[in-house]
């Protein structure tokens, strides 16, 4: 049986995920926002495929992220030093709002990386042509561009493959390929994503795409239980930050 989430409307859960969003760029209360990032791992884990490992791995950009804001304020934050004797000033005040904008970040990231795991690219252009009206143009174009960019990592592996099979041997019998090499293969798979996109858009149009009102193959049901995880995720998120208020940091605007 697929997780929950799976199973919800793509264009719910696009809203749920833009409206939280929206909601935390408002808020710089470390309090607020580690009860927000626990409660974002915990749904995550419980609600998609991810295990802890993959939640980890792809948590990773958001959490190098996190570490660089908390170092550029730390550093760059007028505010009371911390240490006078180290060889860079770092202040407090820098810090706290570093960490609490690395926070913001990784509970952002989470609801991401929760949306991604639980929305199958098809499922999501299928629930927007139908719930948000979007174009079916635009809707078969940016799936089909979606595809392409799954196939571009095994069109440049090909390429490298072919470049290594006609490069000259070196002493220990392995392929001399250098910077120029990198170059070719870099216009070599520019050259290939132009003439697939071509390729596609010639199948799209063949297909008569845009060319009037069409139906759904699988259409996406929207029912009660999407307007039962709208509520259930905003009502968390609220009680959250009104435990964060109640603690006395507060909520601050940026």
């Amino acid at each position: 049986m697929s997780p929950a989430l799976e199973r919800r409307n793509p264009t719910v859960k696009l809203a749920v995920l833009f409206a939280c969003s929206l909601a935390t760029l408002f808020i710089l209360n470390p309090l607020t926002l580690g009860l927000l990032t626990v409660l974002a791992i915990i749904a995550v884990l419980t609600t998609t495929r991810l295990t802890p490992g993959r939640l980890l791995t792809a948590s990773v950009p958001f959490v190098a992220f996190g570490v660089g804001l908390v170092m550029v304020n730390a550093l760059s934050r007028p505010g009371s030093e911390i240490l006078e004797g180290l060889p860079v000033r770092v202040t407090s005040e820098g810090l706290a709002i570093g960490f609490a904008l690395a926070l913001r970040t990784t509970v952002i990231g989470m609801l991401s990386i929760a949306f991604i795991a639980s929305t199958p690219p098809r499922d999501l252009m299928t629930s927007l042509t139908q719930h948000a009206r979007l174009s079916p143009r635009f809707a078969y174009a940016l799936l089909a561009g979606f595809r392409l960019l799954q196939l571009l990592p095994s069109e440049w592996q090909s390429i490298r493959a072919a470049q290594a099979v006609r490069a000259p041997l070196g002493r220990d019998g392995t392929p001399r390929t250098g910077i120029t090499a990198f170059g070719a293969a870099a216009f070599s798979l520019l050259v290939v994503s132009i003439r697939s996109g071509e390729r596609i858009a010639q199948a799209l149009e063949s297909r008569g795409l845009g060319a009037g009102p069409r139906t759904v193959w699988r259409p996406v049901a929207l029912d009660a239980r999407d307007a039962a995880l709208t509520i259930v995720v905003l009502c968390a998120f609220a009680l959250a930050a009104t435990l964060g208020i109640a603690a006395g940091t507060g909520l601050s605007l940026v």
